[in-house]
């Protein structure tokens, strides 16, 4: 359906309002209590992004975690030793990944903004934006994206972003096979959804309705390429780290289709992209940065 982006915002928000106290159980933050544990998410892409970051780390790098949610995978960035800004539109959800920092002894700055308006809320440059996972299906608007991407990194800065494959979310998860259902092609159009579960765990939410965008892969390219980015590194994988349908089974790390179909489909798909420029030496932590409490 055409609906408004305030419109749209206001609905999603509602929801993700609501899944942030199903997330804290789903999630199983108290792995975090182990100094030395990363997400799976994390793990996996920080093995991605070792050939494009200076001494193969995060270490000692300013990171910029968009659409970062209860903040799980911003801290783990932190524990691998990144100065970290977390940035979501979602108040509790901020207020969790607080209070996991403050409770992890991990030092983190939230800022409470859409992603969409990322350059004009968050104060300083970085040397890593980055973003995974189940991201930008949440934005109608890609070109404005990638130009907030593309303003929060500095010259010689890298951008990196793991999501579920557009040729995925084209598909029927309910199906008994592979078999398309939802536009893979941008319409303009928002896909309307009125689920009250959520992709972890077995809770409900009160706000069932959302909104969401399909992007096919060529506009997700084009729109950073459009914004001044060097596409680096295009991948597509086979697994995702939450359970798209049913029919998939538990792997490391994840999920997959049937072994006999994995072949068939790509799950996620992987862009490594660089701002032109030479790179300088981080300056530290910018003064005056914005936080949520």
């Amino acid at each position: 359906m055409a609906i408004d982006w305030d419109s749209a915002r206001a609905s999603n928000l509602a929801n993700w309002e609501d899944r942030v106290p199903l997330h804290e159980e789903a999630y199983g933050i108290s792995a975090l209590d182990d100094p030395k544990y990363l997400t799976s998410v994390v793990r996996t892409d920080l093995a991605a992004l070792v050939p494009y970051l200076p001494n193969g780390t995060v270490s000692g790098l300013d990171v910029c975690h968009l659409q970062c949610h209860i903040g799980t995978d911003t801290l783990s960035l932190a524990r691998a030793g990144a100065r970290v800004t977390g940035v979501d539109f979602s108040p509790a959800a901020l207020a969790s990944a607080a209070s996991l920092a403050a409770r992890l002894g991990l030092d983190a700055t939230w800022v409470e903004t859409d992603v969409l308006e990322a350059r004009a809320a968050v104060v300083g440059s970085f040397d890593l934006v980055y973003t995974s996972i189940g991201t930008i299906n949440w934005l109608p608007d890609l070109e404005r994206w990638a130009v907030q991407v593309a303003g929060l990194l500095r010259p010689g800065g890298t951008f990196y972003i793991r999501d579920g494959h557009p040729a995925l979310y084209a598909i029927d998860e309910h199906a008994d096979g592979l078999q398309l259902r939802y536009p893979y092609f941008g319409t303009g159009q928002a896909q309307v959804w009125d689920d009250a579960t959520t992709y972890a765990g077995d809770g409900t939410v009160a706000h069932a309705r959302t909104y969401e965008w399909a992007h096919p892969l060529s506009a997700i390219i084009n729109s950073l390429i459009g914004a001044g980015l060097q596409i680096l590194r295009l991948e597509e994988g086979r697994t995702l780290p939450w359970k798209f349908a049913p029919r998939m089974v538990e792997v490391p790390d994840g999920f997959a289709w049937p072994e006999a179909e994995r072949d068939r489909v790509p799950c996620t798909y992987t862009v490594i992209a660089r701002k032109p420029g030479e790179r300088a030496e981080p300056a530290g932590p910018p003064e005056g940065t914005r936080t949520t409490p």
